[in-house]
């Protein structure tokens, strides 16, 4: 069941993927690097994971158990790796709104696609004219940003 608790949760996560992009690009430059700074979060990510499975749980994941798991899994880590080098190094060239908007879009979209065809073992949720519209609508936001910004530059 969705509750509103969740769904509070679920939106400050959203809401820290900016915060994060521009503290990851600010990192980069202070230390000089942008490609280092995604290194220096995914270790202090590690450690704060760590911290929390092992206080949710109290234990920490068996490693023998990777041995069964299929290499599609381990696409997560890869996307997410990618997620977070492409916010560090084109947040600060494209600005932090840009980007975000690109990427919420894109999320929404391939989102409503894993839904409606169940892809990926995803429970299938078939997407009707309404959600479709929204989906538009998004879409149809999306580009009136990027012409804004064009005219801006003008």
């Amino acid at each position: 069941m969705t509750t509103p608790r969740l769904l509070l949760w679920a939106a400050l996560a959203g809401a820290f993927i900016p915060v994060m992009a521009i503290l990851n690009g600010r990192l980069g430059r202070q230390i000089g690097e942008g490609m280092h700074a995604p290194v220096v979060l995914f270790v202090v990510a590690l450690v704060l994971s760590g911290a929390s499975a092992w206080w949710f749980t109290r234990a920490l994941p068996d490693l023998g158990q990777l041995r069964h798991v299929g290499a599609m899994e381990y696409l997560g880590g890869l996307i997410v790796a990618f997620y977070v080098i492409s916010a560090t190094l084109l947040a600060p060239r494209i600005g932090v709104a840009n980007f975000i908007v690109c990427a919420v879009s894109a999320q929404i979209v391939v989102s409503v696609l894993i839904d409606h065809f169940g892809l990926l073992g995803a429970a299938v949720r078939p997407v009707g004219w309404v959600k479709l519209a929204g989906v538009a609508l998004l879409l149809v936001g999306l580009v009136i940003t990027q012409v804004a910004e064009a005219k801006t530059r003008i």
